[in-house]
């Protein structure tokens, strides 16, 4: 399987946020990632959009459904975000969707420090396989997958895609 070139995806995913946020008119919107692939995402899009939005990122290991079965993962980093996030614009920001899990766990924490005005939620990949009715906003390249196959996205520099 070819994947995308990651450049040209970032760069189209750019340009659809920087509309999307003109059409929708949000003013001082909060880019957050999830960590780590979607904090990396969030960057490439801050950059784009001439760093005129705040990056914050979320490490969602407390807010994961399989956290019984699996575990805490050993790299908690925990999360850096404003004190509050009431009634501010936010734009979610993740790397792979796949099942929508770790967006629900996303929205829990962000919840827990306030109610925003609005979630928008843009992925650079989507692979499908949805366990939960959760869809990108934006989305730079659905890929289609064989069963048990995954994709990674490592970096932060350079950003690469390679299949696991």
């Amino acid at each position: 399987m070819n994947l995308p070139d990651i450049e040209r995806v970032c760069h189209r995913l750019a340009g659809d946020l920087q509309e999307m946020i003109r059409n929708e008119g949000l003013e001082d919107p909060l880019l957050v990632g999830i960590r780590t692939g979607g904090v990396w995402v969030a960057e490439r899009l801050q950059k784009a959009l001439n760093g005129s939005s705040e990056v914050a990122s979320l490490d969602i290991s407390f807010y994961r459904d399989d956290f019984t079965r699996h575990g805490l993962h050993p790299k908690v980093q925990g999360s850096e975000l404003p004190d509050t996030v009431e009634d501010r614009h936010i734009i979610l920001i993740d790397d792979v969707i796949m099942s929508g899990r770790t967006i629900r766990a996303a929205m829990n924490e962000l919840f827990d420090y306030g109610r925003p005005a609005s979630i928008h939620l843009i992925c650079l990949l989507d692979i499908g396989r949805r366990e939960l009715p959760v869809q990108p906003d934006l989305c730079g390249a659905r890929l289609t997958l064989e069963e048990g196959q995954l994709v990674k996205l490592s970096g932060p520099e350079p950003l690469e895609l390679s299949l696991a």
